[in-house]
C-alpha cells in the first residue's frame, strides 16, 4: 500500500471505530477456557471426529459447514462479537434473537454471559444441529420468506442479530430480495423489539459482489440504518 494510501485510510472514521472495537477487547477480556469449560469435552471430540473424516460421498454442503466443527475457534470469533454488542458489560441481561444462528455459538457466548437467547434456524444440517443440541442452545425451527410476519416469540428482544445473511438469497441464487421484500422484513422485525432495541445484519455480497443495491441501501436509510461496509445496524424507533 502507498504511503498516501496509508494516510488516506487513517482519517477515515471507519478505521477509528475499527481501531476503538479492537481496544475496548483488549481492555475488557472474555476468556475462552471458561466457555470450553461449559462444554461436554467427550462429546466435542466425538463429533470432532466424526466431521473429520467426512467421506467424498457426502453432501458437498455438508462438508463445507464441517469447519464448524473447530469450536475453540468459533467460539473466539463469537467473543469478539459479544464484545462488539458489549454484552459482557451491560447492568441487564438481554433478550437476544439471533436470525440463521448456525452452530448457536453467539447466542452460547451470550448466555455465558448472563442473558437470554433464541435462535431461529432451518435444520437439517448436521453439524449445526449437533452443536446445537452439545451446546445447549434454545433454537425454533423456522424458515424466513419474503413478506411473511415472524411468528410470534411471546416476549420482545433487546438485541435482534443476523451474521453472514442467507435469507435473503445468495450470489449463487436466481432470487433475492428486492427493496420491497427488505421493506417489509424490517418493518416486521421492528414490531419484535423493546424500547430502545436494536438490530444487526452482517450481510453477505449476495448483490452482484456487493452487500446492497442502491434501492435496498434507500430501505435501509428509510429504516435509519447506520452502515459499516457489510454490517447494517437499526434501533427502535427509527
Amino acid at each position: 500500500m502507498k504511503f498516501s494510501e496509508s494516510l488516506a485510510k487513517i482519517g477515515q472514521p471507519l478505521t477509528y471505530r475499527r481501531a476503538w472495537r479492537r481496544l475496548r477487547r483488549v481492555l475488557h477480556p472474555i476468556g475462552t477456557e471458561p466457555l470450553l469449560g461449559k462444554i461436554d469435552q467427550a462429546r466435542l471430540r466425538e463429533l470432532q471426529a466424526k466431521y473429520s473424516a467426512l467421506s467424498p460421498s457426502t453432501p458437498s454442503l455438508w462438508r463445507h459447514y464441517s469447519k464448524y466443527a473447530d469450536v475453540e475457534k468459533h467460539l473466539r470469533h463469537n467473543i469478539q462479537r459479544a464484545q462488539d454488542f458489549n454484552l459482557h458489560r451491560t447492568t441487564y441481561p438481554h433478550e437476544i434473537l439471533d436470525i440463521g444462528c448456525g452452530a448457536g455459538f453467539f447466542l452460547f457466548v451470550a448466555e455465558a454471559l448472563g442473558h437470554r437467547g433464541l435462535g431461529l434456524d432451518v435444520s437439517g444440517i448436521p453439524v449445526f444441529d449437533e452443536l446445537i443440541d452439545l451446546l445447549g442452545v434454545d433454537r425454533l425451527e423456522y424458515r424466513i420468506n419474503g413478506f411473511e410476519k415472524l411468528p410470534d416469540f411471546g416476549r420482545k428482544f433487546d438485541l435482534i442479530t443476523a451474521f453472514a445473511t442467507a435469507f435473503h438469497g445468495g450470489h449463487e441464487d436466481s432470487w433475492r430480495w428486492g427493496e420491497a421484500e427488505w421493506d417489509f422484513f424490517l418493518t416486521d422485525l421492528k414490531t419484535h423489539l423493546k424500547p430502545g432495541g436494536r438490530i444487526f445484519f452482517d450481510l453477505n455480497a449476495a448483490y452482484d459482489g456487493k452487500y446492497y443495491t442502491p434501492e435496498i441501501l434507500k430501505v435501509f436509510q428509510k429504516h435509519g440504518g447506520k452502515l459499516e461496509r457489510s454490517h447494517v445496524s437499526f434501533v427502535a424507533g427509527t
